[in-house]
Parts: structure tokens; sequence; C-alpha cells
């Protein structure tokens, strides 16, 4: 009997805490401004600092975008709330799994981490979704 209360009351926790249209389109068009900039350091020839620093570029952009969203009242970086604690994310998955990361983001889901559904996030340009599963990859320990 409790537990599809919590689940119930999960799921009208994560509806009601999903971010303003406007923060939506506040964080579509940065995105497109820094994603253009980002793009341009990418297709050059780099050497290994180079690298680096646009990977902490991402990161921190992708920081920024999950503490503006309704990321945080479901996960934790270090501790699992409702949904798993982002390092447990980047211990799983790869870099080669960020379009799955941010399209999961943007359609949310259920299965992978237990039965409470992530809730979507169709607001959210796919770009962003990326920066945010960048972010949370570079939690691997």
């Amino acid at each position: 009997m409790r537990k599809p209360l919590l689940i119930i009351s999960c799921i009208a926790f994560a509806l009601a805490s999903c971010g303003s249209p406007d923060s939506s389109t506040k964080n579509t068009g940065n995105s497109e401004e820094t994603t253009t900039g980002t793009s341009d350091t990418t297709t050059t020839p780099s050497t290994e600092s180079s690298s680096a620093s646009t990977e902490n570029v991402g990161s921190a952009k992708g920081k920024q975008l999950i503490a503006k969203s309704d990321c945080l009242g479901c996960h934790n970086e270090n501790d699992k709330i409702v949904g798993p604690a982002y390092v447990a994310v980047a211990e799983k998955y790869t870099p080669s799994d960020l379009d799955y990361l941010s399209g999961k983001i943007i359609t949310g889901g259920s299965g992978v981490w237990g039965e409470v559904p992530m809730s979507p996030h169709p607001n959210l340009s796919k770009e962003d979704a990326t920066e945010m599963a960048k972010y949370i990859l570079s939690l691997k320990k």
C-alpha cells in the first residue's frame, strides 16, 4: 500500500517541479551561442590541453543547466534520492553513451534504475541535454 503511494507522490513531485517555459527558452538561446563556439574549437585539431579545457567548459555549462532545472529534486551528485546519484550514472555509462543519456534526459523513462519513472524534459534542447550528460559523465571516479 505504501509503495504505490510513494510512486504517485514522486511522480506528482516531478511533474510539479518541471522548469518554466521561460527558463527553457533562455537555456536554448544560450546553448546555441555556446555550442557554436564549442564546435569551432572541436573541429580544429587540438592538443590534449585544449581538448581538456573544452571538456571542462562543457562540464561547467552542464552543471549550471542542472542547477537551473528540476533535476536536483530527484538527483544528487553523490547520494541516491528518488533517482540515482550522478556518480552512479557516471560509473555505469561511458562517453559513447552520450547520445543515449541526453535522449533520456529529454524523453524521460523508467526501468533502468527502478520503478519510479524520470519525468521528460521536452522543452530542453538536445545541446543542453548533451551538456548536462557531459557534466554527469565527468563525475566518474
